[in-house]
């Protein structure tokens, strides 16, 4: 055997343990970030460790975590629901309401918010997937417009209607309340986010996994097989209505509290968009478009304020200042040039490797 045939196992088993290992460097890393006092400009505007800044990865993390829950029904399964705000904001308003008006202790009502949630997508999905297709989609667009003007009439004076409902701090642990324990909330996300992609992609390497995946390819396969797609489509709506659940509850306390806004048919699909920026049915592509987009809707709003935007001219100063404008050329770009969504770049990249200088 040659030098150059024994290098080249050797090189693509080194690949193989780098692609395990970096999703742990990644972990360890952002789980460092509070105790990084670098400053980037344009990028924060205070430093990584500042409050401020960790709120809004915090947020990141929070809506990437739940970009990858959903991409178990649009990108694993092939269903495309526009209700998933529903399963969000009843993590936000259950935990809200249980600590605030029921008086709960906070980790008791994170439980109880999920576990509701979780049985409420049981429920009504139970329901949404005797219909395939469009009328599916219009479907869980119902239930989550119901949901919607229930919450702005404000039941019982229990969501506190178009004002939101503002989190009691006396149920929620001193370590978590106050702008000095914002680090604790951002360790708090990441957990949710590890927790969140445990799940994903243990249900993607596992036998039910592969079947959501049939069923997202040809259904009518899967049921020649002997195999109710039914079921397993209940069995993913389900999984991600509760994942769904616990970023809401992370995020009531981030924000501290809930407004009505996540409630709205749009919330569904930014998701959508979050997913198809980032890759739909890819292990990481939900996580960066939800991570990528959130942190770009924060940061442009603050650019569109700003005195650098006011001073151009008109022609450019209008778009220019309007955050959805921006985002909305964004994701035609990124579909266009890279319709598998950002995770694919390396891929549509690789022709330009061999172009490369290589080590002799």
């Amino acid at each position: 055997m040659t030098t150059t045939q024994t290098v080249a196992p050797t090189q693509a088993v080194s690949y193989v343990r780098l692609r395990r290992l970096w999703p742990v460097a990644a972990l360890v890393v952002f789980a460092a970030l509070p105790y990084c006092g670098l400053r980037i400009p344009g990028v924060f505007d205070s430093p990584v460790n500042a409050p401020g800044t960790l709120q809004l990865l915090a947020l990141c993390l929070v809506f990437g975590a739940l970009a990858t829950g959903y991409d178990l029904l649009f990108g694993r399964t092939g269903l495309l629901s526009f209700g998933h705000a529903l399963y969000f904001a009843g993590g936000v308003y259950g935990t809200d309401i249980l600590v605030t008006k029921a008086g709960l202790g906070l980790w008791t009502a994170i439980l109880l918010a999920v576990a509701g949630t979780t049985a409420l997508a049981l429920l009504l999905g139970a329901v949404a997937l005797r219909t395939g297709g469009i009328a599916f989609a219009m479907v869980t667009l119902a239930f989550a417009q119901v949901a919607a003007i229930t919450i702005g009439r404000n039941p019982g004076d229990a969501t506190g209607g178009e004002e939101g409902l503002p989190m009691s701090a006396e149920r929620v642990p001193a370590f978590l309340v106050g702008v000095a324990n914002t680090v604790n909330l951002y360790w708090l996300a990441l957990a949710v986010v590890v927790i969140t992609v445990l799940v994903a992609h243990a249900i993607a390497g596992s036998p039910a996994g592969r079947v959501l995946a049939a069923i997202r390819d040809d259904e009518r396969r899967v049921g020649v097989l002997g195999l109710d797609p039914y079921r397993y489509r209940l069995f993913a709506f389900t999984v991600a209505g509760g994942l769904a659940g616990l970023a809401g509850a992370m995020y009531a306390l981030l924000i501290g509290g809930a407004t009505p806004h996540i409630a709205a048919s749009d919330q569904t699909l930014t998701l959508l968009v979050m997913v198809v920026l980032g890759g739909p049915g890819t292990r990481w592509g939900p996580l960066i478009g939800g991570f990528l987009f959130t942190y770009l809707d924060y940061r442009l709003v603050a650019l569109g304020n700003s005195d650098a935007v006011d001073g151009l001219p008109g022609v450019l100063r209008g778009p220019l200042s309007q955050p959805l404008f921006i985002l909305g050329t964004v994701f035609i770009l990124a579909v266009y040039f890279f319709p598998g969504g950002l995770v694919g770049l390396r891929t549509r990249l690789g022709p330009l490797a061999k172009w490369l200088p290589t080590r002799r």
